[in-house]
């Protein structure tokens, strides 16, 4: 945006506040009438005989409404809302955020640095840090994974012990301090069309155990083998070190009813999990790494 149109629109919202409140003041003064004048009609008629008398208005409705008025340039003098002046306070929403970040940092950050020099599997059997730790989730990641966090579609099941990559303490904090990117190519063209979807996705589906055509799935099988082995390996066990999924346990992350198979063949799949170190720091991710860890590891 231009500097010309900033101050386009800074000066017209200008306008609107301040020729709001000008006009309502206009208002007030105005049309208020002496207190001689009282009882006078204005003109205004309505069936046949209903006149609208020129009575002043109550003194205590009058003084609120002015007071409302004063106290509306007060905070337009102090804080932002006239185009780009930003009030002689000073007053921000990030100032405001990371003030109380601060405080909170303040109150509650030794005791995540307590926690942080507790290992993950050990801090998962805290109940006090495992607390803290599904605060945590309830905040940042339930909104994704959901709040008892068995995921959604595209979203994984933090309850199970199948993870992308890896469950281990060291690799789920990993992942929520870095985040992860996951891209499966689409592959509609290469396999030669919905036949070869089709194919691929039935070889897949029998994998994972299931009842399917065996002609089909033979002819998946080679196809499988040409383009999908160097990520899903030869049994399509998966690959965590490329985040490749298991296709032989039956879970399914974007579903796994035929349609969705061959929909996340056909056109491919993105996903993405944002990086949480840089708001939540190293020692709240090393918390809610625990708590994570703890949801697959209840029986332990």
């Amino acid at each position: 945006m231009s500097d010309f149109t900033s101050e386009f629109w800074s000066w017209f919202i200008i306008a609107i506040a301040g020729g709001g409140i000008v006009w309502l003041f206009y208002l007030l003064t105005g049309t208020n009438k002496a207190e001689t004048e009282e009882g006078v009609p204005t003109g205004h008629v309505w069936d046949e005989d209903l006149q609208e008398l020129n009575n002043p208005l109550p003194r205590w409705w009058l003084f609120m409404f002015y007071f409302t008025l004063f106290f509306a340039i007060g905070y337009l003098i102090l804080y932002p809302g006239m185009g780009s002046f930003k009030g002689i306070l000073g007053w921000t929403e990030v100032g405001e955020y990371e003030a109380e970040v601060a405080a909170a940092d303040a109150e509650f950050g030794p005791l995540f640095a307590q926690f942080e020099k507790t290992p993950i599997a050990e801090l998962a059997s805290d109940a006090a840090a495992m607390n803290a730790g599904e605060r945590l989730f309830v905040t940042y990641c339930a909104v994704c994974h959901g709040s008892d966090a068995r995921g959604a579609a595209g979203f994984p099941n933090l309850r199970d012990n199948d993870w992308l990559h890896g469950g281990s303490p060291e690799k789920i904090e990993e992942t929520i301090l870095y985040g992860r990117m996951g891209t499966m190519p689409a592959w509609e063209g290469p396999l030669g069309g919905k036949e070869g979807v089709n194919q691929v996705a039935t070889y897949v589906m029998s994998l994972a155990g299931r009842d399917v055509d065996t002609k089909l799935a033979e002819a998946g099988k080679v196809k499988f083998d040409m383009f999908c082995v160097g990520c899903h390996m030869p049994g399509g066990t998966g690959n965590q070190a490329l985040g490749a999924p298991n296709l032989s346990n039956n879970i399914w992350l974007y579903g796994g009813s035929p349609r969705s198979i061959k929909e996340t063949i056909a056109k491919g799949r993105n996903g993405r999990m944002p990086a949480h170190s840089e708001f939540l720091g190293k020692a709240k991710s090393h918390v809610l790494a625990g708590y994570v860890y703890s949801l697959s590891h209840e029986s332990d």
